[in-house]
């Protein structure tokens, strides 16, 4: 009798945590229609949810429908008040003097709680590397300045610069409604298409499952915004299928993580940081995946070339014939499914704002579902309701990182460690730009290793951004280039997260799977750079200098991935790999006669084997070099 009690009790909980969920997704597009309250009234709700279902959710298994420990409940319902206190009291909030007027005990309470439960909701959420680092800094700002206590409690958890500063706002309003917008995509279907549109596209060609990998989980991260979720969620298909064609399983599981990875440098939705981006810069959406756009597509260019010079070299055919699929019934079947997509660009381009493109794009998704018979079937009251409460349990990780990183945000601002660390940084290069990007690379992969892309982003903004750009980078580019090293940290060992995933999947050694996950994703490491000392990459300047810097930079990263898989019409000697290399680097300096050397270095290298081709055009792609290439 009392097992069945609690096992109706348990039900009931997650019927709940059901309905909160749906809830919360509803009550962010009401929000986006009706118009957005107060900041601390929707940014406190935001973070008020977020904990509360965190702490409800993340010890909750749905599968053996059993209920969270009591302590978690009480924790919970204390995360809830705590977040919401600002929003309670607004009268009082709005009548006193910031950092003037002492905090009264009931204020030191509910701040000390807020900023220890969101610590420790981020922990549950995203692991430890995020509170960790605030917490570093919280003891940094109480041990090591002068700044009071009751200060810094009051930026934290009182006022609109910490807790509920702008990373929680975006969440609240950019963030989450592309989250859901993605959730009710996938629930339609998008996510067959991207495959079966990949397989059309790619699957003939050498390599073709590896390609496919690449294309997909370009197009899906770029509406996903999370590397491991990408991996997960397109390797399950795609990583057997590439073993399966006679790759090895850690380039396998490498493709596939650098692939997911690059999602999140890819318009339109970038890991969900173009939009906290958009605020720092303080333009438009739609200039800030303008400047992203050609980046991107210059690391898939690498990454697509670096496959293909790895199939070549180990004669790796294409897709078999019986999971290859014409691009015609591609898109007659499943392309209209693009249209939500196309919708959320059409009003980018025509002005309006991210909230209200996403809500068009969230509007059009099912009819759009409805249009065509195969995918009809998708559209039902439960695949809906499902994608709400998917995209509430997205949003809650995100909301939990953005307020943690809220934390360090306020921390930097209100104790001036930025500003320090931005002076250490033009110190230790001694003014030099390359020794200022190669210090904010490494601290770019320290600070990003274990994070979610947009918390990672935000911390580096505060630390790194004021240095670069005081060395003369421009805002765009240095902003664009700390956010790539927070991306790439997620292939970047140890604490290479991407590929710890795809490994789950390969079965690979995680260091063999590292190293191959560089090699790919190489591009990621140099295009920063090249845009940083070359900004018309950025598609700023004349339209002529702009396509020959691009025409260089694509040429650059391609030579580059020759290199590093030692093939290129045919397979490389050890002299003509570094010669390639040297190539590749040189592009990067925007100086006519760095590129026309490199451009000679390219052609020498690449003799022999054009010479070797025209004596011998029967042995195309043979391995002209025997096993000394070994």
């Amino acid at each position: 009798m009392r097992h069945t009690s609690t096992s109706r009790f348990a039900q009931i909980f997650g019927l709940s945590i059901k309905v909160i969920l749906v809830g919360m997704s509803l009550y962010h597009i009401y929000i986006a229609l009706a118009g957005t309250p107060g900041p601390y009234i929707l940014r406190g709700i935001h973070v008020a949810l977020a904990v509360f279902l965190i702490f409800l959710t993340s010890n909750y298994r749905r599968e053996s429908v059993t209920i969270p420990p009591w302590y978690d409940m009480i924790l919970a319902v204390i995360g809830l008040f705590a977040a919401l206190y600002p929003s309670l009291n607004l009268d009082y909030i709005f009548s006193r003097f910031i950092y003037v007027d002492p905090l009264t005990t009931r204020d030191i309470i509910a701040s000390i709680t807020l900023v220890v439960l969101v610590l420790e909701a981020a922990r549950r959420a995203i692991g430890p590397a995020l509170p960790i680092t605030a917490i570093c800094f919280l003891i940094y700002a109480f041990t090591a300045t002068n700044t009071l206590p009751s200060v810094i409690l009051e930026q934290l958890a009182i006022t609109t610069e910490g807790i509920f500063g702008i990373p929680i706002a975006v969440s609240a309003t950019y963030m989450v409604l592309f989250i859901i917008f993605g959730a009710l995509v996938e629930r339609m279907g998008i996510g067959q298409l991207f495959m079966d549109f990949a397989v059309a596209l790619t699957g003939r060609q050498a390599g073709g499952p590896a390609k496919v990998a690449c294309v997909t989980s370009g197009m899906f991260g770029s509406v996903s915004g999370s590397a491991v979720a990408n991996v997960m969620t397109t390797g399950t298909f795609t990583i057997p299928l590439i073993k399966r064609m006679g790759f090895r399983p850690a380039f396998a599981g490498a493709t596939e993580a650098v692939a997911s990875t690059g999602g999140q440098i890819m318009p339109p939705v970038m890991g969900a940081a173009a939009f906290v981006m958009a605020e720092y810069l303080g333009t438009g959406y739609l200039k800030v995946a303008m400047y992203a756009i050609t980046p991107a597509l210059l690391f898939y260019v690498a990454l697509f070339f670096g496959i293909h010079f790895a199939a070549k070299r180990n004669n790796v055919g294409s897709v078999p014939k019986e999971d290859q699929v014409p691009l015609g019934r591609v898109l007659k079947e499943r392309g209209h499914l693009f249209i939500p997509l196309l919708v959320i660009i059409g009003a980018l381009v025509l002005g309006y704002s991210a909230p209200y493109s996403a809500m068009c794009g969230i509007a059009s998704v099912i009819p759009t579902a409805l249009l065509r018979q195969t995918t009809r079937h998708y559209v039902t009251v439960r695949n809906i309701i499902d994608a709400l409460e998917n995209g509430a349990r997205n949003v809650l990780p995100i909301a939990a990182a953005c307020a943690c990183a809220g934390i360090v945000v306020g921390v930097i601002d209100i104790t001036g460690i930025g500003l320090t660390f931005s002076n250490f940084v033009i110190s230790a290069s001694q003014d030099i730009l390359v020794l200022a990007l190669l210090l904010s690379m490494v601290a770019g992969i320290i600070l990003g290793m274990g994070m979610p892309t947009t918390p990672a982003y935000i911390v580096q903004v505060a630390l790194l951004v004021p240095a670069l750009t005081k060395l003369g980078v421009q805002a765009e580019a240095a902003h664009l280039f700390v956010f790539y090293f927070a991306i790439l940290s997620a292939i970047t060992p140890p604490v290479a997260m991407a590929v710890y995933a795809a490994n789950t999947l390969s079965k690979a050694k995680i260091w063999e799977s590292s190293i191959e996950a560089l090699k790919l994703g190489a591009a990621g490491f140099i295009v920063p750079f090249m845009f940083v000392y070359e900004p018309t990459i950025l598609l700023q300047g004349d339209p002529l200098r702009i396509v020959l810097v691009l025409t260089q930079a694509t040429i650059g990263v391609i030579v580059l991935a020759a290199a590093l898989q030692q093939y290129m019409f045919a397979p490389l000697r050890r002299w003509q790999q570094f010669l390639l290399f040297v190539t590749a680097i040189s592009f990067i300096y925007p100086d006519w006669r760095v590129t026309l050397a490199g451009s000679l270095v390219l052609l020498i290298s690449m003799l022999p084997i054009l010479l070797n081709r025209q004596a011998q055009p029967e042995s195309n792609d043979q391995d002209v070099y025997g096993s000394s290439r070994q």
